[in-house]
């Protein structure tokens, strides 16, 4: 029985110790790391963006180019008959 008490007490203390008696405010270190980790977010989504963006206008100008030289193509065909 005495066993079953101390085991049992035990078990108590211990969760009794993981739990902290009260939660604390982040200090300014916390928020300046959060804000850096925020903006370091930010700028690969917006760098990610940007590169994507770049990408769709160099296959539109690709296309373009395609096109007019098609286009000169079929001009000077006509022009030779």
């Amino acid at each position: 029985m005495k066993r079953i008490a101390v085991f049992a007490l035990l078990a108590v203390l211990s969760l009794a110790w993981s739990i902290p008696a009260k939660a604390q405010s982040p200090g300014v270190a916390e928020y300046a790391r959060n804000s850096r980790e925020r903006d370091k977010k930010l700028a690969k989504q917006e760098n990610r963006r940007l590169k994507k963006a770049s990408k769709k206008q160099r296959k539109a100008m690709k296309k373009y180019s395609k096109a007019r030289r098609k286009t000169a193509k079929k001009a000077n065909r006509r022009g030779t008959y």
